[in-house]
């Protein structure tokens, strides 16, 4: 029983490690906009701030990112597959 659980925890603990890293590796979101004049009319050809980061391309999903979380996702896998073959 204890290997299942430890087996769960190192997997579920590799993906949050993951997703947590690939969520601080970047910024979501723009600076606040240059405040202009009050008498001026809005720039609606110019996008508002947005979540998207700029230029950020795959290399945050890559291995050598992400070695540690994959790591402890391929232990916990290997230890719950050893309890149910075995």
């Amino acid at each position: 029983m204890a290997v299942i659980l430890i087996g769960v925890l190192l997997t579920v603990a590799g993906l949050v490690y993951m997703a947590v890293a690939a969520i601080m590796r970047g910024r979501l979101s723009e600076p606040a906009a240059v405040s202009t004049a009050p008498d001026s009319p809005p720039n609606l050809a110019t996008p508002g701030p947005t979540l998207e980061p700029r230029r950020r391309g795959l290399r945050f999903l890559g291995l050598s990112q992400n070695w540690p979380g994959l790591l402890m996702m391929a232990v916990g896998a290997i230890l719950l597959l050893s309890v149910v073959v075995f």
